[in-house]
């Protein structure tokens, strides 16, 4: 590894920790003394399902996941889940609950609404997806299949602090790109899913916790690779799975770990996410964060200037400080810093640092 690496504040594919890339260099080419590297292995064999295996249960332990929950890794993305979810769960002549709240809960709500009938629960489109309905107060539809939300929009740095609490109504929740940056109560959902290319590894594998109870509302008569019970029956492995991915995943699996688990994650959100808001908030309206702040997210901070010119110095300057990936989503513009678990605190203070540097400069 060189000393010239980038900060790096990209949204997905994100940064990983140091220690799981220099792992990866050292057994990229033999895997654990076995003679082969692990993506030459095959999935049937015991190299690659005795670390499948040891992945998923530091799913299960970082995440207390009990054991009426499956765990699978899948191919497709968070976007593939957009349409299993109802493909598998809404049924004929019920509606399911969607509440928007920006970029991604609008995509899979556009994506169920071509597989069956959806009630918009929410629509954040009124306040510029800015906040969110008190999680309390949220009630399902007295005929919904389920009720769905995402836990972090990482377009609108917008995220829920805490959850809805359904007694009878299913609970589904995209969790991309904060699993695994806080302790949740799994138990609170029925489906969780999370593209692993945020807070825990690189691109290819989205990670599915499943509760048991979900497949008595199976729609039986789905393609096996869209049937998320088919994919159960095999131990989550009905097709050649995205190894290298998950192989990563169990690296940085054990980083969380090393690193005080979900616990000692929330710990650094707070501390990094704390810094930027304080600079954003204590810049005199020079730097504006849009979002209501009960709802700010420790992911994804976004925030503007008084003009496109300067936002566009801004990135442009921090470039030249070895930043990337501070410009805002394309669809909405200003800037964003992606904060996920495994950016080192330094490089947080190091943006601060040159946010007040740049307002001195040119506030």
């Amino acid at each position: 590894m060189t000393n010239n690496r980038k900060k790096n504040f990209f949204a997905g594919p994100s940064v990983l920790p140091i220690e799981v890339l220099q792992e990866l260099e050292r057994e990229i080419g033999e895997y654990n003394n076995e003679g082969l590297s692990i993506i030459e292995a095959s999935h049937r064999d015991q190299p690659f399902t005795d670390m499948y295996f040891e992945t998923l249960d530091l799913v299960k332990e970082l995440l207390n996941i009990n054991d009426n929950y499956d765990i699978l890794f899948l191919g497709g993305g968070a976007t593939l889940q957009f349409s299993m979810a109802p493909l598998n769960y809404l049924k004929p002549n019920t509606v399911a609950d969607y509440i928007k709240s920006g970029t991604w809960s609008n995509k899979a709500a556009s994506d169920a609404a071509k597989i069956g009938d959806i009630n918009i629960y929410f629509d954040g489109s009124e306040s510029n997806y800015s906040t969110l309905p008190d999680p309390k107060s949220v009630r399902a539809s007295e005929n919904s299949s389920y009720l769905y939300l995402c836990s972090n929009e990482t377009t609108g740095g917008i995220a829920w602090q805490d959850f809805p609490n359904l007694k009878e109504t299913p609970l589904i929740a995209d969790m991309s790109s904060d699993i695994l940056s806080r302790p949740v109560d799994v138990s609170k959902f029925a489906l969780i899913f999370a593209g692993v290319q945020k807070n825990l590894g690189p691109a290819g594998a989205t990670l599915v916790i499943l509760n048991k109870d979900m497949y008595e509302r199976q729609n039986k008569s789905l393609p096996t690779y869209l049937n998320y019970y088919s994919h159960t029956k095999t131990g989550g492995l009905t097709n050649t799975p995205p190894i290298f991915s998950i192989w990563t995943v169990k690296l940085v699996l054990q980083w969380i770990k090393a690193n005080g688990g979900a616990e000692g994650m929330a710990k650094r959100a707070s501390l990094k996410s704390t810094m930027l808001y304080d600079t954003i908030d204590g810049s005199g309206g020079f730097y504006i964060s849009p979002v209501d702040k009960r709802y700010r997210s420790k992911m994804n901070v976004v925030f503007k200037l008084p003009s496109e010119e300067l936002e566009k110095e801004f990135v442009a300057m921090s470039k030249e400080a070895n930043m990337v990936g501070l410009n805002g989503h394309r669809s909405v513009g200003g800037l964003r810093a992606s904060i996920y678990n495994s950016l080192p605190v330094e490089d947080v203070k190091a943006l601060s640092d040159f946010m007040n540097e740049f307002k001195r400069i040119k506030g």
